[in-house]
């Protein structure tokens, strides 16, 4: 599913047209693992696509003269796009061909690449299906670490598996942009450490109140435009 993060210059979360839609559109795509006899589990994949976007951030190709970092810069530089796709055996196998970055949770696996432009994805991911990611939690997940970083999900806003796949790294994103340098290294070498969880009616209404970052997706798909989906609650922002 795709899903798109406005930072403006002014603010980061603004949906209206802006002049980040005048430059050059490009997308982070995210492609998740899903065999038909062992999906992984939906929390996991969940919290497995934010740490493969905190992953690809954090590279050293990514960064300063690397060989991902004009491609960054150029995405960065207009709407934050994700879009996750699905694949098993033979897809997956040519997925993890190309260059990018395979992150492994407990049961999910997500290869997050280079930001492509909209309109030139590599065939052998433009073929993969958007669709079909919808997945289960076998048991609920257990309550997070009260010291970890957790990005809480709107209790009222509902999505797919892949739309909040996407949205959880956004979540991610807006909190690595908000550390300072230090604690961005903190982060990464702890190995990126974080929960994903459904908030409380009431836990929501004060964590969107706290000025901890907050998600308003751009509503290309699934939701309103403007609609909160995510509270980055991560330790060093609180």
């Amino acid at each position: 599913m795709s899903s798109d993060l406005t930072p403006a210059d002014d603010s980061p979360f603004r949906s209206e047209r802006t002049s980040r839609d005048e430059a050059p559109q490009f997308v982070l795509p995210l492609v998740a693992r899903i065999e038909k006899a062992d999906p992984p589990a939906r929390t996991d994949a969940l919290e497995t696509a934010a740490r493969a976007v905190l992953t690809i951030l954090s590279d050293e190709r990514s960064l300063a003269d690397g060989e991902w970092a004009q491609a960054m810069r150029d995405w960065q530089d207009a709407r934050i796009r994700k879009v996750v796709r699905r694949a098993r055996g033979a897809e997956w196998r040519r997925a993890e061909a190309l260059p990018g970055i395979t992150v492994t949770g407990k049961s999910a696996e997500v290869r997050v690449f280079p930001p492509v432009p909209l309109d030139g994805w590599p065939k052998d991911l433009a073929r993969l299906q958007v669709s079909g990611t919808d997945l289960d939690d076998p048991e609920p997940p257990v309550d997070a670490d009260p010291v970890a970083p957790v990005l809480w999900l709107n209790p009222d806003v509902h999505m797919s598996a892949g739309k909040t796949m996407a949205q959880a790294g956004h979540g991610a994103q807006l909190a690595w942009w908000e550390l300072s340098d230090e604690e961005r290294a903190a982060w990464r070498d702890a190995g990126f450490p974080l929960a994903v969880r459904t908030a409380a009616p009431a836990l929501w209404r004060e964590l969107t109140t706290s000025g901890l970052p907050l998600v308003r997706d751009a509503g290309f798909t699934e939701v309103a435009p403007g609609s909160c989906t995510v509270v980055a609650d991560h330790p060093a922002l609180r």
